[in-house]
């Protein structure tokens, strides 16, 4: 019901703060100003009280209502999201801030509990809203032009109506996920929080040992690959009891709803046909050749290896740049980037510099990573970033504020009609990282710089797109061959390295205990088949950015018109301005032509 908060996304590079400058904090106030604030307890109140009244108002007589009944029954449900979606975004706010702070995390699990109390008496709402039949919401929508507005949360919703199940048994899936998949992932996440790896004679978590495998000394890397396997391969039999299990549990709610495959329910969720995927999928597996294997065949000559093993899947180039880049030349180079494209842009993103919006620095017991938050319509988007001076902390500040653009324009849509699918979120944060990039590149004239650059750039594209894709096709054949029965580790070891030579390419050697590294993936478990909506968001902006470079007459306007859009527009629609379809396979081509174009440029600097 309540906005959820985000999970951080987590960087593989973080160390002590050095002098970047005047690093700015968040200011929560436009939120609430503590904890303890009136206006915290008043709006707590309220929403216990307009959760109670909603319930009592509407369950059992949403069929009865007229076009105007039906539109204040929507307005009031948008107000409790509002309202329990601003209290969780300053406990959420405040916890990442100081995750090892006591108070913060009982405050953040205080609120949670008593929302989720309080807005339990509202399950009623959506399983109502799909009993309606369609001439009769039609009709109701046709009278009332404010009304028919919603319709793209309605036809959202509407999208499961086939595969809803009685209210009975809608409610005892509610309750027994806390001891079902919900349990699973916990036991997931407590397991990986608890693993100890031990690296040249410390001990280090999962994280930081991850981290090793970007390190500029070889015998590092491998030191840290080898203990991950080792490490993965003692437990794989719990994971492998964590994938069987979860995925038998898909299967046997998926049969009773009726779903014909396990990746229908990921694809209604992301508002996005099968087909528009499975021309994505194939798109990207098809161009591997002249994607990773054609890259990572550049890296063996630069790294002067005859074949790289997996530790050096990841590994600094030996040319890099060790400059810092102070947060004032990154905010100028960002907004310059934004500038060039259009002055609105950087416009909308200069206030996230001077009004607290941002919360630059690396502090002990901060959440690591970065994220973009939009919080409600009526406040604003909040950004964190953990800023080292690197050139890669540029780009996630140009990504992130990508993101906090397109949640500003979006937010004129209203609460329920701002947010955007999974597909199509990512569009404005990589297209701000793209015209970032672009600009980096053409303000360098050092070769071995703007080498460095293509190669990063290159880098995170296939880490992006081919890996992505290569983790879908893994869980692909993973719940298909649960579906035939129980699986042993060696089965599911099988199915991840069959994806990964593959994707990879023949400049890899795979060690001995890399078979068990699906184990470690998050997604797997959390989100089935999130992983695609990260290659669908950067091939769709590099085909946008394709025709803009083209000088499509108007781009800009009609750029900003689909951020504006929020989630009231299909793709389908927010493409045809620019002469793109998704559902046409070479519109993936179109994209991923463009990575393509980099590692052409990369070659042809070998002379």
């Amino acid at each position: 019901m309540h906005k959820s908060f985000p999970a951080p996304v987590f960087d593989a590079n973080l160390s002590a703060a050095g002098d970047f400058g005047d690093l700015p904090d968040w200011d929560l106030t436009d939120l609430y100003t503590a904890p303890d604030a009136p206006e915290l307890k008043r709006d707590m109140d309220w929403l216990e009280a307009a959760c109670l009244s909603f319930a009592e108002d509407y369950e059992r007589k949403l069929a009865g209502l007229d076009a105007k009944g039906l539109l204040d029954c929507v307005l009031r449900y948008e107000k409790i999201d509002i309202i329990s979606g601003r209290i969780m975004s300053f406990a959420g706010l405040r916890y990442y801030q100081n995750t090892t702070d006591g108070e913060r995390a009982q405050f953040l699990g205080n609120c949670q509990e008593k929302i989720t109390n309080f807005t339990t008496p509202l399950v009623f709402y959506t399983l109502e809203l799909n009993r309606l039949e369609d001439d009769h919401l039609n009709r109701l929508m046709n009278e009332n032009e404010d009304l028919f507005r919603f319709k793209p949360v309605f036809d959202r919703l509407r999208a499961m109506k086939p595969f809803q199940l009685s209210d009975e048994l809608e409610k005892f899936l509610h309750d027994q996920s806390t001891v079902g998949a919900a349990a699973w992932n916990r036991l997931f996440d407590e397991t990986m929080a608890g693993l100890e790896f031990e690296v040249e004679g410390e001990a280090h978590n999962l994280e930081s040992t991850l981290n090793f495998l970007t390190e500029q000394e070889r015998a590092t890397r491998e030191a840290a690959a080898r203990e991950l396997a080792s490490v993965f391969g003692q437990n794989v039999k719990l994971f492998a009891r964590v994938h069987n299990t979860l995925s038998k549990e898909k299967e046997i709610e998926d049969r009773w709803r009726g779903m014909p495959t396990p990746q229908t329910g990921r694809h209604l969720a992301n508002h996005v046909e099968p087909e528009v995927v499975e021309a994505l999928r194939n798109a990207v597996v098809n161009a591997y050749p002249r994607l990773s294997h054609r890259y990572y065949d550049l890296k063996r000559k630069w790294l002067g290896l005859d074949i790289l093993e997996v530790w050096d899947r990841n590994a600094p180039l030996p040319m890099e740049d060790k400059r810092v880049v102070s947060w004032d030349e990154a905010k100028d180079t960002v907004l310059g980037a934004y500038s060039g494209f259009s002055p609105r842009m950087a416009e909308i993103a200069e206030p996230f510099f001077t009004k607290g919006w941002i919360d630059a620095g690396v502090k002990p017991g901060k959440a690591p990573g970065a994220f973009a938050h939009p919080t409600v319509v009526d406040v604003h988007p909040y950004v964190m970033l953990n800023y080292l001076g690197k050139p890669r902390d540029v780009m996630t500040l140009a990504h992130e504020l990508g993101h906090g653009v397109h949640q500003v324009l979006a937010a004129g849509q209203g609460e329920l009609l701002s947010a955007t699918p999974l597909t199509l979120a990512e569009t404005a944060s990589v297209f701000g990282e793209m015209l970032t990039f672009r600009k980096l590149l053409d303000d360098t004239k050092d070769d071995a710089q703007r080498k460095v650059l293509l190669a990063g750039k290159v880098e995170d594209m296939i880490n992006t797109v081919v890996r992505q894709i290569a983790f879908y096709d893994f869980e692909c054949k993973l719940h298909e061959a649960r579906r035939h029965g129980e699986l042993t580790p060696e089965d599911i070891n099988a199915l991840w390295m069959s994806v990964q030579g593959e994707s990879l390419g023949p400049a890899f050697n795979f060690m001995e205990g890399y078979e068990t590294f699906w184990s470690y993936i998050p997604h797997f478990v959390h989100s089935p088949f999130y992983v695609y909506a990260y290659a669908f968001g950067d091939g769709l902006v590099n085909a946008l950015y394709a025709v803009y470079e083209e000088g499509d007459p108007g781009f800009q306007e009609k750029y900003f018109d689909m951020l504006r859009a929020g989630g009231s527009k299909h793709h389908k629609e927010l493409l045809a301005p620019f002469g793109l379809d998704a559902s046409d396979p070479k519109f993936w081509d179109k994209g991923l032509g463009m990575i393509s174009g980099f590692i052409d440029q990369l070659e042809a600097m070998e002379g």
